[in-house]
């Protein structure tokens, strides 16, 4: 996250965000987190730590005392933090208009809609332990009313989030029913490269079936493509730079890529 800072604040405390894995030491960078990124805030977020942060952290007392009282009287979340953004003057009246119309377009959702949005917002981000949770919540309610389509598109989301925490037997079982709500080829697509990634997976007969010779010609160049494209990942490339340099250097810098891997494996998982 990149924003411009104009105002001085001496933050003892940061607000950890945790769907975007920052911490806060601004009230401009709370603005501009809220503003980009409105779905990860508008749930849960404005409460009586959020009134203290914005008091003994941000030093605006006076506008804590004002969403403090609004709070009590019930006012919605969603004005209050539009409140205090228009406070911290970082954003024009037009811009704050055009987040209070994204805002209002987000709560028209169905519950199950604007649950599902909020779940693919944490797989974007690469949260896919509370993307995983959200969908499978979304999954049990949507069975409830029998909604295929909602269905289907959620089991497609989850797949995806499994096969990238490598947990391919899951990610395919997830596409299976997937297809089986939504028969969309790109799910069966999606289905042959997992056993490409794992050859102890295979496709089911009912699904070989439906795979042409063709079809399977072009995944299979895609896939190459993409096993080539992986090859010169920064990652890869960063490893390559390590073993490069002296073996004390190589040692501390590796030790510290790998905890940095760790640490991106916690937040997904």
């Amino acid at each position: 996250m990149s924003v411009i800072i104009c105002r001085k604040e001496h933050v003892a405390n940061p607000w950890y965000v945790d769907g975007l894995g920052i911490n806060i030491h601004s009230s401009q960078e709370l603005c501009y987190a809220i503003y980009h990124h409105p779905l990860l805030f508008m749930d849960g977020f404005v409460d009586g730590n959020l009134v203290e942060f914005v008091r003994e952290e941000l030093g605006m007392g006076f506008v804590a005392a004002r969403m403090e009282q609004r709070i009590k009287t019930g006012d919605k979340p969603d004005e209050i933090l539009l409140m205090f953004m228009q406070e911290c003057d970082y954003y024009t009246t037009a811009e704050l208009n055009k987040l209070r119309q994204t805002m209002t377009s987000l709560r028209k959702l169905s519950p199950l809609e604007y649950a599902k949005k909020k779940a693919d917002y944490l797989a974007e981000f690469k949260q896919y332990g509370k993307a995983i949770a959200g969908y499978e919540e979304i999954l049990e309610a949507a069975a409830k009313q029998s909604d295929s389509q909602l269905e289907g598109r959620v089991w497609n989301n989850l797949g995806a989030c499994y096969a990238r925490i490598f947990q391919f037997q899951k990610a395919m079982d997830a596409f299976d029913k997937a297809y089986g709500k939504k028969k969309d080829p790109l799910i069966l697509e999606k289905m042959y490269y997992l056993t490409c990634l794992s050859p102890a997976l295979e496709l089911k007969e009912r699904f070989r079936s439906l795979v042409t010779e063709k079809q399977q010609e072009q995944w299979e160049e895609s896939f190459k493509k993409a096993q080539d494209k992986a090859v010169e990942s920064p990652e890869l490339k960063k490893l390559q730079e390590l073993f490069e340099k002296d073996s004390q250097k190589r040692a501390k810098e590796s030790a510290a890529l790998v905890e940095e891997w760790k640490q991106e494996y916690r937040n997904m998982a």
